[in-house]
């Protein structure tokens, strides 16, 4: 594979979705990622969603593009092959990525023996060692606290795993920053991600923690709304779902064309005494809005919302399924970033490359992931230069593991 990245060889050890997406990213930039797994698959391999027949969808998702090698990783033997795959020569090598336990032959000192540029990056739970995923480190930012409708008590969990998604992009760009300063400066070092951190920092930037110090207050929950400016969904004649915001001064104008509101806007306006466009005014003037957007997307089928609001260019968008989303045209069917690929083991579906577009470097085509030990054969003969014979008896010995 050729990509912004070509040159680099990442070695990943890894699970679940922050390390693997990480590597992922690197490897849709041109990277060698490298991932080895235990002979047999390892914590995440039958993962869901799954197929009828068991194979792991979200495996083959967060692994597109690598290169896989499986190996016994509880024999000597294995760790010594993997030891020297971590630490093996190159400019652009030396480079380890897992969310392991970073200890015993895995620990940076250890490694470090055999190169001491090496590169690691260890993205743990939580800062003091203890265990911790995105569901419990969001339990602890507050946000379950906040989201789901008004009424309700009690936490609401996210179905989508944000830490996990920051932490693996926190990771890549760690690791990219690594190696430029090896490159300025010829020393390796170790990194340590928490992944509470990633949390805690991205509440911190967003406000959060000073607006309860500040303030002394516990924001409220707001259902759909959206906090400080304008911004909920709304129920077409049909029984769709839209979304409609104001962010600026241009949506105000755009929404008051599309429906024919201006007249509407101004009167709420003199009776509130708010300015629509601001921030500020949105928000104290929501349920004013809301009261006269409501009926006229109810008495509309969703096509002719879509179509108003689509042509006076206002801020919105459909609710969509899964589904619905892998046959929206626009979106994925039309979409340059996607590719229809048969992913062996699973069968043809829509898969995305890099969403990042460089202007040097043409975009790279998505790969599928590799079949668990696809790759274990060439790896050792092309990088640790093993010959033949000695793979095979490391096969009959089952130390090693093939394509699976």
């Amino acid at each position: 594979m050729t990509g912004i990245l070509a040159g680099l060889r990442i070695v990943e050890g890894s699970a679940f979705i922050a390390a693997p997406l990480g590597g992922m990213t690197l490897a849709q930039m041109g990277a060698d990622v490298i991932r080895f797994d235990d002979i047999g698959g390892g914590l995440d391999n039958d993962r869901w969603p799954i197929t009828a027949d068991g194979r792991s969808i979200y495996w083959a998702g967060l692994n597109k593009g690598k290169r896989s090698i499986a190996v016994d990783l509880r024999s000597p033997k294995g760790r010594e092959l993997l030891t020297a795959l971590i630490t093996a020569p190159g400019e652009g090598a030396g480079i380890f990525t897992t969310n392991m336990p970073a200890r015993g032959w895995l620990a940076y000192e250890e490694l470090a023996k055999k190169r001491a540029d090496l590169i690691a990056l260890n993205i743990i739970g939580a800062r003091d060692g203890s265990a911790n995923v995105d569901y419990t480190v969001n339990a602890i930012t507050g946000f379950p606290m906040v989201t789901g409708p008004v009424d309700h008590e009690g936490p609401v969990n996210a179905v989508c795993p944000p830490w996990d998604l920051a932490a693996a992009y926190a990771g890549a760009l760690s690791i990219l920053a690594a190696e430029r300063h090896r490159r300025m400066t010829g020393n390796g070092q170790k990194i340590v991600l928490p992944l509470q951190d990633v949390a805690l920092a991205t509440t911190s930037a967003l406000g959060y923690i000073g607006e309860a110090v500040v303030n002394d207050v516990d924001r409220p929950r707001y259902g759909n709304e959206i906090f400080g400016t304008f911004g909920r969904d709304f129920r077409t004649k049909d029984g769709r779902f839209v979304i409609i915001c104001i962010f600026s001064n241009r949506h105000v104008d755009a929404l008051a064309a599309a429906g024919g509101f201006s007249e509407a806007f101004r009167k709420i306006e003199i009776e509130t005494g708010v300015d629509l466009k601001s921030d500020a005014g949105r928000w104290n003037a929501r349920r004013h809005l809301i009261a006269v957007i409501e009926p006229w997307v109810a008495a509309h089928d969703a096509a002719e919302v879509a179509a108003a609001l689509k042509t006076a260019g206002a801020l919105w968008a459909p609710y969509q399924t899964f589904r619905e989303l892998a046959a929206d045209k626009a979106n994925v069917g039309d979409n340059p970033m996607f590719t229809v690929l048969d992913q062996p083991g699973i069968g043809r579906y829509p898969v995305a490359a890099s969403p990042m577009q460089f202007g040097a470097v043409p975009r790279q085509p998505p790969q599928p992931a590799p079949l668990l030990g696809q790759h274990t054969d060439e790896i050792l003969s092309g990088i640790l230069g093993l010959p033949g014979y000695e793979i095979a008896r490391l096969h009959d010995d089952k130390v090693i593991g093939g394509p699976r």
